[in-house]
């Protein structure tokens, strides 16, 4: 008989997909590594589940503990199966420009949500990042997670994600693009392609109001490039530890219009019911097309599912309220 232990065993061996329609126009091969297949539907659920298990070797997370995180709903979700099966408690921060959905789903999962401002500075006592830090010093017997600073986070995708990528490819991948947020999955797959294969290019999508780009241009942390945006689960307005600059070869920026506009489009014209980075990852990749060339095997990372964002990106009542469509 074949089967898992617990929904823990579930996670990682996730499909290679190729796109055909919105890529038609790159001259390369396109592969996604389809991440909603993960059993909390993000790619998240690889790095929970790691940093879950090196902090109970070291003795960070207790038996009964409670996990506190700030997240952007899909690291939660990761960590709330986790908890589940293991007998924790969990606390999530999270600001407030993220989907009712992700909430909801949360607090499905037995957590308790605490929401946040998103308009604030990262040093602020509202914002989440200092919420949740303040909130693992007053709980007893609990554990912050900082997935941004984690370096179990990094450690996942260089032990799971990048060793399937380069095996799905047959070692023919030529470049790995990916929306960057904590920085975990551009890293660590990022680092174990170029060990297998140095000339492999790691490109991040970044988005208008975050800093990555322009700090990896410049070595710059320009607070003039911060401002709220829309676009969820990547970009950042401080500078994670699991973001290592020198793995990656570029960034290019998307509209918060076009990430919307491309997470439709995955659905009408490829069937991939995605969520919003992967809006912004195809139409990056379009962006790029001048980098490939008609023997490259680009594969882009999809993070999450489409039901995160049923009240957004998938509500046209919505998106003309944003004015993104007429």
């Amino acid at each position: 008989m074949d089967y898992a232990e617990n929904i823990l065993g579930t996670i990682g061996n996730t499909p290679m997909v190729k796109l055909n329609k919105l890529t038609a126009e790159l001259p390369c091969l396109v592969l996604a590594k389809y991440e909603t297949f993960n059993p909390g539907n993000s790619v998240k659920d690889r790095m929970a589940l790691t940093m879950i298990e090196d902090a109970e070797a070291d003795g960070r997370l207790q038996p009964g503990g409670t996990i506190i995180e700030g997240t952007s709903g899909n690291t939660g979700m990761g960590l709330a199966l986790a908890a589940i099966v293991k007998g924790y408690k969990c606390i999530f921060v999270i600001n407030d420009k993220q989907s009712k959905e992700k909430m909801d789903v949360l607090r499905a999962m037995g957590a308790e949500v605490v929401v946040c401002p998103t308009a604030v500075a990262p040093d602020d006592p509202q914002s989440y990042y200092s919420v949740a830090k303040r909130l693992a010093k007053e709980i007893p017997n609990s554990w912050y997670v900082n997935q941004y600073d984690n370096p179990s986070n990094t450690k996942a995708h260089y032990e799971s994600t990048g060793p399937e990528i380069w095996k799905q490819t047959d070692g023919k991948v030529t470049h790995f693009v990916v929306g960057v947020g904590t920085g975990g999955t551009i890293s660590g797959v990022g680092r174990y392609l170029k060990e297998q294969n140095p000339n492999i290019k790691v490109w991040g999508i970044d988005t208008y109001g975050s800093v990555f780009k322009k700090y990896h241009e410049t070595g710059i942390f320009d607070e003039k490039e911060i401002y709220p945006y829309v676009t969820e689960g990547i970009g950042e307005d401080i500078l994670p530890k699991n973001v290592d600059f020198s793995i990656i070869d570029g960034f290019t920026k998307v509209t918060d219009k076009d990430a919307a506009i491309y997470t439709q489009l995955l659905a009408k014209e490829e069937g991939m019911f995605l969520g919003n980075s992967a809006g912004a990852a195809v139409k990056g990749l379009l962006q790029l097309k001048e980098h490939f060339t008609k023997d490259d095997v680009v594969v882009v990372l999809f993070h999450d599912h489409g039901s995160r964002y049923v009240g957004k990106m998938y509500n046209n009542d919505w998106m003309r309220k944003m004015g993104y469509i007429e």
